[in-house]
């Protein structure tokens, strides 16, 4: 079984086998099972998604998907046209190249005593999170902006014991005037 190292990052990255990582955003009525055939239509043109983040739009009625993909370049065109016959998807666009702001937010919990918590809140700083929790050998940072400053930020506390990562998928939003 072949693997491969995925490395996230805001313009795409071109994997071992002639693959990369394309950002989506598909906009689609907010209704049970949209998900599980937006899914099934990646899957079964070898594409994973490797991440996924779903919210609901103004009114509530639709929603907004921004996935973020790995596989086949040239399969992507089919399936943002499969995508966009399903039956609830108002519209699937391909934002990789667009002109966009793409964000993620970490939380990292890790183990810091007081003679260290100078040093964590100064890496804290240097990366303008938010510290949403501290207790006598712990914190919580609250970090977001690029995957590139998301890893920097993890690495550089990994000198400290994390205990605790959770990271979002990217979100996507073209510049502008134009929706997304």
């Amino acid at each position: 079984m072949k693997t491969k190292k995925i490395i996230t990052t805001d313009t795409p990255v071109a994997l071992s086998d002639n693959s990369s990582i394309h950002t989506l955003s598909v906009y689609v009525a907010n209704k049970p099972g949209v998900l599980a055939r937006i899914a099934q239509v990646f899957a079964r043109r070898g594409f994973n998604i490797e991440s996924l983040v779903v919210s609901p739009a103004i009114d509530g009625r639709f929603s907004r998907m921004s996935i973020g993909a790995s596989g086949d370049p040239e399969m992507l065109d089919q399936i943002i046209k499969q995508v966009n016959k399903l039956i609830d998807v108002l519209h699937c666009s391909d934002h990789t190249f667009d002109n966009r702001v793409v964000k993620e937010l970490a939380l990292v919990k890790f183990k810091v005593g007081p003679k260290d918590r100078a040093e964590a809140l100064q890496i804290g700083e240097h990366f303008g999170v938010k510290t949403v929790d501290l207790t006598e050998g712990s914190m919580i940072f609250m970090g977001t902006g690029d995957s590139g400053k998301l890893d920097s930020m993890i690495q550089m506390l990994s000198k400290f014991e994390i205990v605790e990562l959770v990271r979002t998928g990217k979100v996507v939003m073209i510049r502008g005037e134009e929706p997304t």
